[in-house]
């Protein structure tokens, strides 16, 4: 069994707790407590804080975990990234009151920062030669600004609505986050192999992402304009119709390519045309 460090609330919560629901490992709800087993599959979930995680993995409180880059690159500690999963992406930004004008990293010299990633940005000064006076501050880092306790802020932005509503600005983006699968340096071969099939089955459920399954008729003179059009993994899947001279055709499409793809299916001569969404993917 493997113990897996997820956050406690939010949306990493969220989005972390619904996707190894979609990989079968499957968290009580009802009662969730710190460490909650899952059914159908030999883990169990430990709830921390975020920022408790990287540790928590790395000292072997838990063999694997799901955080932010963010947040593993502000800890420093000694855990493998197993995985970049896509999601709760963000990014970690210099934002300064919005009245300010701005044309240069120059502008922070000398100046106070309020965040919450102080080792961040503290390397990322130093790479630029810039000498700031950092503030750390433990939540609501945008505020710092407004009530003087800071010239401008290091922060997390998703939206920046946050920032637009505390009348600030982003100006320099200095890190692109997103949620990792972290893993313990040490695990025995029995948890790395349970880790393994995790793994495999995460990456079945992201494949499948975004992806129709497309079914179609097509007269066979046709079948190599239509075939041109689909973006099949491979080649299309082709089977001959009681109807002579004609075939079904199956592929698998990008949701996001779907109607234009349909409409040039149509002119080819497809008809019965049949789209299915896919929960897994296995390649």
């Amino acid at each position: 069994m493997i113990r897996i460090a997820i956050q406690a609330k939010g949306r990493l919560y969220e989005e972390s707790t619904a996707l190894l629901e979609e990989a079968g490992v499957k968290l009580s709800s009802s009662k969730r407590t710190l460490l909650v087993p899952a059914k159908a599959f030999p883990a169990e979930a430990l709830f921390l804080r975020d920022d408790d995680i990287p540790q928590a993995v790395a000292d072997g409180v838990a063999d694997a975990g799901i955080v932010g880059y963010n947040e593993f690159t502000e800890k420093k500690q000694k855990a493998d990234i197993i995985k970049r999963l896509g999601f709760s992406r963000c990014r970690l930004s210099l934002a300064i009151p919005k009245e300010e004008e701005y044309s240069s990293l120059s502008w922070f010299a000398g100046k106070k920062i309020a965040t919450s990633y102080p080792g961040i940005l503290n390397d990322f000064l130093k790479k630029n030669n810039i000498k700031a006076d950092i503030h750390v501050i433990s939540g609501s880092v945008e505020i710092a600004p407004g009530i003087g306790l800071a010239d401008a802020i290091f922060d997390i932005v998703s939206s920046g609505s946050t920032l637009v509503s505390n009348h600030l600005k982003e100006v320099e983006t200095v890190m692109q986050s997103e949620a990792l699968l972290i893993a313990n340096r040490n695990l025995s071969e029995e948890k790395a192999n349970t880790l393994a099939e995790l793994v495999f089955r995460i990456n079945a459920v992201q494949t499948a992402e975004n992806k129709k399954y497309i079914l179609l008729n097509a007269p066979n003179d046709r079948l190599s304009e239509i075939f041109s059009i689909l973006p099949g993994m491979k080649s299309p899947t082709v089977l001959p119709l009681a109807q002579e001279n004609w075939s079904s055709v199956h592929s698998v499409i990008e949701e996001k390519s779907f109607w234009e793809i349909i409409g040039k299916l149509k002119a080819a001569g497809a008809e019965g045309i049949l789209v299915i969404p896919i929960e897994k993917m296995i390649l």
